[in-house]
């Protein structure tokens, strides 16, 4: 989905000019994490507030330039592409620049996670599972293929976690009946991580534990 429908012009771009007791003004009315600074038309970087907030009022982001932070997102990016640069750079703004480096305008990350809701892996219904494998032993198409084979179509699928090790996957299918599943990635080697109320083999073995403690107390 194109981000360029989603690109705002709220707030103008700072020049290195500004002072910085202007702009801690500005941050005072918006809840913005960052805001774009240019000069002579040409975008430099973000200066952020909790930078902004530790400088000298009399002087100007010139005096602080080395502070500004470089990260932006073109107006053909995807929009989970932008998310990432969201979440990499911990703002809540990103300014997006066309091919030729012109500053176009900005994003705000709630229009973004906005578009992740209304996604079919958070909008429709069905189950959500996690589950976990070596990296080395950890295949898509082996996942694909043993969700196929009970007839469940998937809503998205993504590794969640990731360790020197281990790969966890989370994965939202289109039934919420997942016991018959569950128990075929068991035979594959993978481990449940997710809890499932109908998941009968944690249940098999809190009863052969009961009847164990039983026994041995007997």
């Amino acid at each position: 989905m194109s981000i360029e429908s989603y690109i705002i012009n709220d707030v103008g771009i700072q020049n290195l000019d500004t002072s910085v007791k202007e702009l801690q003004q500005l941050f005072n009315e918006l809840t913005y994490s960052h805001l774009p600074v240019q000069n002579n038309g040409v975008y430099l970087g973000c200066i952020s507030e909790n930078d902004i907030r530790c400088f000298e009022t009399d002087k100007t982001i010139k005096d602080y330039q080395y502070s500004l932070e470089g990260f932006f997102a073109r107006d053909t990016d995807y929009w989970l592409d932008t998310l990432e640069t969201f979440a990499q750079n911990q703002t809540n703004i990103l300014p997006v620049l066309n091919s030729e480096n012109t500053y176009l305008g900005y994003l705000e990350l709630s229009d973004i996670i906005n578009l992740f809701n209304e996604t079919p892996f958070l909008n429709e219904p069905g189950g959500i599972l996690v589950i976990e494998k070596g990296n080395k032993d950890i295949s898509f198409s082996e996942i694909s293929q043993i969700v196929e084979s009970h007839n469940a179509a998937f809503l998205g699928m993504f590794a969640s976690s990731r360790s020197a090790d281990l790969t966890q996957i989370t994965i939202k299918l289109s039934t919420a009946v997942l016991n018959d599943i569950l128990q075929t990635f068991r035979r594959y080697g993978y481990s449940i991580i997710s809890e499932h109320q109908e998941d009968n083999f944690q249940k098999n073995l809190d009863d052969r534990s009961d009847y164990l403690d039983k026994y041995l107390n007997i």
